[in-house]
């Protein structure tokens, strides 16, 4: 009997850990989550510091139902980066009374830092993955290693048939290869593959110049010109599989989980259940729509999903926090299904869905709201609807409402007929109005509130909405919707890319289509029609003159 007690708590107890990724380059950080059932347990990192420097930790804590019992876990995000090059033992971790499996990473070397050692300034490219999938998000890592003080300008040209996004600031480290230290600036970028088949990545750029030493400061100059061009990547851009779940979204994980379970609920009374979405290798554009879970008996109100995208390991990865309200509307068993999201497991080649467990949550019996102010209050029927207490009171009958609000009506009125019998005769009241403000609501609804810039960005990382939204931001004054936006346009070429754009919103056109006209028809920008005529001019002049 003592073994059967102690399997269910045992089982509650349950310790793991798992690498994001199972082979890195050396320089690149590694994400090693641990995650425990214990309570107030930290893990030991004292025996990874043998092969690895600690450079990041997070926690955070999540909240399940199984088979009627509630439990909770934290989960531990350690950022890794290793010393060396090899296959790295990550040994078992002590958490509180347990211990993690051992893992193992593989980390190979760089070889085009190896072989540009011995200059003093050089880059290098880096990609998460090689063979991606069409519209699959590819983390883009560009460093600059130099051992010399230098300033200038570090970037990557957009590939053909792909777009290209710079994700947050340069992030600056320091490296030692073959004896020597260098300083790196390390920027990240987002590619996403608009088709299949080889994609060309252009070698990162930089331009710059070299800090002049004390010769050049004593004699004038100013140091020399440093341009470097590294070389050019092909992918292998594969193409969607005909079994894949729709909505497309190709990702290497997905975990689901509840953050927020009410223990308890009361009939009429709102909780919350909150779930968090994790997935790795995409961004928040890719994410498909959330929606509120389809509760019998109980009323479900959805907030706002809250996104939070960060850069883990070269690697992109996006966190939906969604919260709901739930309205039970008698008591009972309330039965919640749980959650589920079909993705594309990108390394392993197949379908994969990612489920929540349904949840059966005991709503108890709410309070009235007459027995809420006074317990010793109870409704029973009376005459005419009306509530009568059991200590005798009678409240109002509701016929008698529209007879008080009548005579409330006459008691004003007779009351302003007063007012105005007392005024003296020749008072004049006179009110003094404000001066009409300069800007006047449909002056600055007629100006243009996109620009070119905007639309370039649209293109470039945006969705089909975001496109239509600054299109239709640009016109002066604003367009409505595509359709007035194409009325109002000259040029047959950005009409017709107008029209590529709707049949891609509602006729299942194609959106790579859409984007290359776009891009290319409104290269130089817009090109409208004659402006509309002014309304006529009043003969009278304004009665506050500007």
């Amino acid at each position: 009997m003592c073994l059967l007690v102690a399997w269910p708590l045992s089982s509650l107890a349950a310790t793991r850990a798992w690498l994001e990724q199972s082979q890195v380059a050396l320089g690149q950080a590694v994400t090693l989550n641990v995650e425990t059932d214990a309570v107030s347990a930290t893990p030991d990192l004292t025996p990874l510091m043998r092969d690895f420097d600690v450079e990041g930790q997070s926690d955070s804590r999540s909240v399940r139902w199984v088979n009627g019992r509630m439990g909770s876990s934290t989960t531990f995000a350690l950022t890794l980066r290793p010393r060396r090059a090899g296959s790295l033992a990550i040994p078992a971790l002590q958490v509180g009374n347990y211990r993690t499996a051992p893992l193992v990473l593989e980390v190979t070397a760089t070889p085009t830092a190896s072989a540009a050692a011995n200059g003093l300034v050089f880059v290098e490219t880096e990609i998460d993955d090689a063979d991606p999938y069409v519209q699959q998000s590819v983390g883009i890592t560009v460093r600059l290693f130099y051992a010399t003080p230098l300033s200038g300008e570090l970037d990557l040209d957009p590939p053909d048939g792909a777009l290209l996004q710079r994700v947050g600031e340069i992030v600056q480290s320091s490296r030692e290869i073959d004896g020597r230290r260098y300083s790196t600036a390390e920027r990240r970028y987002l590619l996403v593959p608009e088709r299949s088949g080889p994609l060309t990545l252009p070698g990162a750029r930089f331009r710059g110049r070299t800090a002049g030493g004390w010769m050049d400061d004593l004699f004038g100059g100013s140091g020399r010109d440093v341009n470097i061009t590294g070389s050019p990547r092909t992918l292998q851009v594969r193409p969607q599989p005909a079994t894949a779940p729709q909505p497309w979204l190709p990702v290497r994980d997905v975990r689901l989980r509840y953050t927020a379970v009410p223990e308890q609920l009361r009939a009429g009374e709102a909780a919350t259940l909150a779930i968090e979405a994790t997935v790795i290798g995409a961004t928040q554009a890719q994410l498909p729509e959330f929606p509120a879970p389809a509760v019998p008996g109980a009323q479900v109100l959805a907030e706002p999903p809250q996104y939070d995208e960060t850069f883990v390991g070269g690697t992109p990865q996006v966190k939906l926090t969604r919260r709901y309200s739930l309205v039970p509307a008698r008591p009972g068993a309330l039965a919640v299904p749980g959650m589920a999201m079909a993705w594309w497991d990108v390394r392993a080649g197949t379908a994969k869905r990612a489920t929540l467990p349904n949840l059966t949550l005991p709503v108890a019996a709410g309070i009235a709201p007459a027995a809420a102010g006074n317990p010793a209050l109870a409704s029973q029927g009376g005459e005419e609807g009306e509530l009568v207490a059991t200590g005798g009171e009678r409240r109002m009958p509701p016929h008698l409402w529209p007879w008080l609000a009548a005579g409330f009506a006459l008691l004003w009125l007779a009351t302003l007929v007063w007012a105005l019998s007392r005024r003296q005769p020749g008072t004049r009241v006179v009110r003094e109005f404000p001066p009409a403000p300069l800007d006047l609501p449909h002056a600055a609804a007629s100006r243009a509130t996109h620009t070119a810039a905007d639309l370039k960005r649209v293109l470039d990382a945006g969705d089909l909405d975001d496109i239509e939204h600054v299109l239709c931001g640009m016109a002066h004054p604003v367009a409505g919707d595509l359709d007035e936006l194409q009325r109002r346009l000259v040029a047959p070429a950005q009409r017709n890319a107008v029209d590529l754009l709707r049949r891609a919103r509602w006729a299942g056109g194609d959106a790579a289509q859409a984007r290359a006209a776009l891009r290319e028809a409104f290269r130089g920008g817009p090109q409208w029609s004659a402006p509309l005529m002014r309304a006529e001019e009043e003969p009278l002049p304004p009665l506050y003159p500007r």
